[in-house]
């Protein structure tokens, strides 16, 4: 197998941002037509703090909800899809710089990786 030059390495990483982006993109319409298209949900009074639903705070409940095709729940999958494209976009690029055996570039972008890691799960720990 040989490696990949910078320019395909960079190519290939575009292409995986922009199918994230695209995806969670549309997960989020999903769900926010589903969410427009059910008229008896009575409406939120704002006036009060309501916490969320638990099901919204876990990702086996964002998940659990989402196959089941609840707006909120799509709706806030989409948010983590669209979280996780950057990381994703770090764990493809320590992938492509070990496969080009950039040894420096490996090292920093894993440090990266668990700083993005650690900061993310930090707070539900």
């Amino acid at each position: 197998m040989r490696r990949p030059t910078d320019h395909e390495l960079d190519l290939s990483v575009a292409a995986m941002l922009r199918f994230g982006v695209t995806l969670s993109a549309l997960v989020v319409f999903a769900g926010g037509v589903l969410y427009l298209r059910h008229p008896w949900l009575k409406t939120p009074d704002y006036s009060h703090f309501h916490a969320v639903d638990h099901s919204l705070r876990t990702l086996a409940g964002i998940f659990g909800g989402a196959l089941h095709l609840q707006p909120r729940n799509m709706i806030q999958l989409g948010l983590v899809l669209l979280i996780a494209t950057p990381v994703a976009r770090v764990v493809f690029c320590v992938a492509g710089f070990a496969r080009q055996r950039n040894l420096l570039y490996v090292v920093v972008s894993t440090v990266v990786l668990i700083v993005l890691i650690f900061s993310l799960t930090r707070g539900t720990i």
